[in-house]
């Protein structure tokens, strides 16, 4: 029937009528719903995998500018990935000096823009800011923390660091704090992101890897490279405060959402170890594939991703029955990760 019969025999009788026409097919040109994309950068071929985490399959991967991104931090809306191009070296060591950082459009699946940063900086960690939606991005040869407009691509400034190889980086809750892991000088900086300024730096071992901070911000945790422990930062004096002793070395760390457990990876033992953060210790460790390296726990908490460097693959962690689940097959030399869409 002509829908606007009803409408005309309306207004032949007097009648005030409206016509409303069918709405399009679900919103068109608002934005996609989308189930969870894990994001996994591939070291050995220089792609990022970008992969459906309900059905564990890779969707695409996509080729990186330049030689190699190790990280990789997705943005807020789920739209776009970032990925600092390192460079060809590892931490410390002789090499190619990355000046870049790529965006991927995660529905084209195609690098979209680039982000020059004038020279050879090795950026490496990329963290969005919890409040201001800012793009902190560790830059090691700089002994800083290059802050960039994830919007307009434009560098906004740095925030130094004071030490060399500031290679990892964890931002507290509230986008006030800064924490650097940094690598040969065996500290940790504290940083004033809103003053863009050192606060301190805290002396922790000879050699350190990584870092992450509790889910209430109290503690910050680093993996020392000389002894098996994590050395446990309390973040109210900024001094060491205890050490959790590990069966091997330790390298990333993740806390649940919960702020119950913090997950290490083992990387020489192929095995997650599991630590009671009421107790300051391992109670449990799970075997994965070689050789773990980084850690993301989904924001719903029941789920954790394990990239496996040696093994091409990413294990996913049941963390309500402490299992297993599935081995997930992504590029080579698989290294950071991070979660874009749904929780």
């Amino acid at each position: 029937m002509n829908p606007l019969l009803p409408l005309r025999a309306a207004l032949a009788g007097g009648l005030l009528a409206v016509w409303t026409p069918p709405c399009p097919a679900a919103d068109a040109g608002a934005p996609r719903a989308r189930a969870g994309l894990l994001l996994v950068a591939n070291k050995g071929d220089r792609t990022l995998s970008i992969v459906d985490a309900a059905s564990g399959r890779q969707l695409a991967a996509v080729q990186e500018s330049g030689e190699t991104g190790h990280e990789v931090a997705a943005s807020p809306d789920g739209r776009r990935a970032f990925v600092p191009v390192y460079g060809s070296a590892r931490v410390g060591q002789a090499g190619t000096d990355g000046r870049l950082v790529d965006v991927i459009d995660l529905e084209t699946r195609s690098v979209v823009g680039t982000i020059d940063l004038g020279r050879g900086l090795r950026p490496h960690k990329p963290v969005f800011g919890p409040k201001n939606g800012l793009l902190y991005v560790t830059t090691e040869l700089d002994n800083s923390v290059t802050i960039i407009d994830p919007a307009t691509l434009r560098i906004l400034g740095s925030v130094p660091t004071g030490r060399s190889q500031s290679h990892m980086l964890a931002i507290s809750s509230d986008g006030r704090r800064g924490y650097t892991a940094n690598v040969g000088s065996g500290t940790v900086s504290v940083l004033d992101l809103d003053a863009r300024a050192l606060v301190t730096t805290i002396p922790v071992a000879t050699i350190v890897q990584r870092i992450s901070l509790s889910t209430d911000d109290r503690w910050a945790f680093t993996a020392d490279q000389t002894k098996l422990r994590l050395v446990v930062i309390d973040t109210a004096t900024n001094a060491v405060s205890t050490s959790i002793p590990l069966p091997g070395l330790g390298f990333g760390t993740t806390p649940t959402p919960d702020g119950r457990w913090l997950l290490v990876t083992l990387p020489a033992l192929r095995m997650v170890g599991v630590v009671d953060l009421g107790k300051m210790r391992v109670v449990r460790t799970l075997d994965v594939p070689s050789a773990p390296q980084e850690i993301l726990v989904r924001p719903d908490g029941g789920v954790a991703y394990v990239s496996c460097d040696q093994s091409r693959q990413v294990a996913v962690l049941n963390l309500k029955d402490w299992r297993v689940e599935r081995l997930i097959d992504v590029g080579p030399v698989d290294d950071g990760l991070a979660w874009a869409g749904a929780n």
